[in-house]
């Protein structure tokens, strides 16, 4: 990830993967009501928030679709918002001036 991405949107995003995480190892193990109280809620806000906050970034189609994916859809559209960071970098060095 490149350190110019949101900031806010990296911290949704592991937030939303690791409370997925945490949600499911409760569901398959335990099953403790109060995690999955807290855990529940928690993801979904994260998952709102990854999707709204790319959505207003005004990427590609395909990295605002990506961000849909529930649980690493924030990752991997902070992937392919850094890899046309650098696409665009690569082709502003290429540009004869």
């Amino acid at each position: 990830m490149r350190p110019d991405t949101p900031r806010h949107l990296r911290i949704a995003a592991h937030t939303e993967l690791i409370s997925l995480v945490l949600m499911l190892a409760n569901v398959f193990t335990v099953h403790l009501k109060p995690v999955s109280s807290v855990m529940g809620p928690t993801h979904g806000c994260a998952y709102l928030f990854v999707v709204i906050a790319t959505w207003r970034l005004k990427p590609a189609w395909t990295v605002t679709v990506t961000a849909l994916v529930p649980g690493v859809g924030g990752l991997l559209a902070l992937r392919l918002l850094g890899r046309g960071d650098a696409a665009r970098a690569r082709a502003e060095e290429a540009a004869p001036s």
